[in-house]
């Protein structure tokens, strides 16, 4: 079972959108009061800890992940002394604190950009990664932005190009600069100090860059696409050899663990967008020496047919080896997986079979706010976009506002979230789908993702046991077994809408109950109706 020391492993993460949670002050954006006057809710789900999307000081071009101070609270969301206060009421409900750390690139607007643009001997000059053109004056490779376009933004007072992976106003730092790497760590440590439990680290895998700047090759007809973009944006056109997940890297998280381990009981993840993600996060969390666990966009994509997450449970066995996954069917960057995976199914039994999914795989847990409502992807109209990534993609990629709407707490008017009109619109949709209705309603979802959530923390299996994929004679099951010492348990899932029967081939000790799904055995013949799971010990 878990401990203090390695509550992370096998824990379950609870993603929170401070722009979208509770908005305590009144002015239509969330806020850290308001996140702490809920912490009770999150508590009250089983959950192990909290994970805040960034709070930082930021010009809000995307939205906090353009960072301008590292070590303040943007006025928006309050004080460190409300930071403070949210840590501590966190910890008394038993709740880890993780925070966003994007440490790649900050704002232009970050007094280390200030400086560094203005001329090409200033302290900080070399702090960014910064090219001359090519003679014609064209950027320095062929590079590409995430966000669209090339990634290199011209500077007309260095006269040098500098290179941006996201927004223009986004510069990428120059982690080959021993005295930025190190400042970084610093500011890590600083937010350690207060008393937080963990990092949850922004496109690990970009921190480095080839200084040759090469340019990347082209993806061949055939070759897979990265899943760190949709397949209709160019940078999938790409392969990404030399703009990021560079060997470098490896030497860096080895350098951020030692701070971690001088706080014993925090923890790493990382998210990994790449050509080839679990070959990336088995480097990056194998060995005890570097991240703790990363997560990749294996099941935050849009393929989920039984055969697809067998692939994905076949590669990670194959290929992480000791390294640690965290899971995770939606977050703040991708399409609700109510939506994504689940449009055409049943609104309430997907989402939980999904969540039956998700927590007895081996790894780590992320579930996004709103997950246990089973809320859909919002509709949020043209006129009312705020991402950038989503105008100029638009309306074939929508952006990620869709993900990021407020939190539905009543259905009243802005659904409770705000006494004013919120920053995004509240979907009607979801305002009967809201905390308070879920509430009143012994069958809503809500209190069935509470009985799984709160029954899986006591399944030492599920917790940190190793996965062995096994064969129930039936393809459209999902079906494997999780051991840890001489427990062992068999985990069969039917994610589909018919019922499906199968031959159990190892001999039963106990079927569980508990977890609130519903299923038949005679003999080795087990019977599973609609989105239903089916837990059992083994011999």
């Amino acid at each position: 079972m878990k401990t203090q020391l390695n509550w992370w492993k096998g824990g379950i993460i609870y993603q929170i959108y401070p722009r979208s949670f509770m908005d305590e002050s009144g002015d239509g954006v969330g806020d850290l009061a308001g996140i702490a006057s809920k912490l009770d809710y999150v508590a009250s789900l089983g959950v192990d800890a909290i994970w805040l999307s960034p709070i930082f000081t930021s010009p809000m071009k995307d939205f906090g992940y353009d960072v301008s101070d590292y070590r303040d609270i943007d006025p928006m969301f309050g004080s460190l002394d409300d930071f403070k206060a949210l840590v501590k009421k966190a910890h008394e409900l038993d709740l880890k604190v993780m925070i966003d750390q994007v440490l790649s690139h900050t704002s232009d607007q970050h007094p280390w950009f200030e400086e560094s643009r203005q001329n090409k001997t200033n302290e900080k000059a070399d702090w960014f990664v910064w090219a001359d053109p090519k003679p014609d004056g064209s950027p320095p490779n062929n590079w590409l932005s995430i966000f669209g376009g090339s990634a290199w933004q011209w500077d007309s007072r260095r006269l040098q190009y500098y290179l941006h992976n996201f927004l223009t106003s986004q510069p990428d730092i120059n982690f080959h600069n021993d005295e930025v790497r190190h400042q970084q760590l610093d500011n890590m440590r600083f937010w350690l100090e207060l008393g937080v439990d963990g990092f949850r680290l922004d496109t690990v895998n970009f921190f480095y860059h080839s200084q040759g700047l090469e340019d990347n090759p082209p993806v061949l007809p055939g070759e897979p696409k990265t899943m760190g973009a949709p397949h209709d944006n160019p940078y999938t056109y790409q392969k990404h050899v030399y703009d990021l997940s560079r060997p470098e890297n490896l030497t860096f998280l080895q350098e951020l663990r030692v701070l971690m381990d001088e706080f014993p009981g925090t923890t790493t993840v990382g998210e990994i967008g790449d050509d080839n993600p679990l070959e990336r996060m088995a480097e990056y969390t194998s060995g005890g020496d570097k991240l703790h666990m990363a997560y990749t966009f294996d099941l935050l994509n849009t393929p989920h047919t039984p055969s697809y997450i067998r692939s994905v449970l076949a590669n990670m066995q194959n290929i992480v080896g000791d390294g640690w996954p965290c899971w995770a069917l939606s977050n703040h960057d991708v399409v609700r997986a109510a939506t994504r995976w689940g449009e055409n199914e049943d609104p309430v039994a997907y989402p939980l079979v999904a969540m039956a999914l998700i927590t007895s795989l081996r790894g780590s847990v992320c579930l996004y706010q709103g997950e246990e409502l089973g809320l859909p992807e919002a509709d949020v109209p043209f006129e009312r976009i705020q991402d950038p990534y989503g105008i100029p993609l638009w309306p074939v990629f929508k952006g990620r506002d869709g993900c990021r709407t407020p939190m539905v707490w009543e259905n009243t008017t802005h659904g409770g979230f705000s006494t004013v009109e919120p920053w995004l619109p509240v979907d009607p949709r979801h305002l009967v789908l809201s905390v308070a209705e879920q509430e009143a309603s012994p069958n809503a979802l809500l209190h069935k993702v509470r009985t799984l959530l709160k029954w899986r923390q006591q399944q030492p299996e599920l917790i940190q046991g190793e996965l062995e994929q096994v064969s129930v004679a039936n393809d459209e099951l999902i079906s494997y077994v999780r051991r840890i010492d001489r427990r062992s348990m068999l985990v069969v899932i039917n994610m589909t809408a018919d019922l499906q029967q199968a031959t159990i081939p190892i001999d039963i000790d106990d079927v569980l109950q508990g977890h609130g799904f519903n299923s038949t055995l005679d003999g080795q013949k087990l019977t599973l109706p609609a989105y239903q799971a089916f837990y059992a010990r083994v011999k």
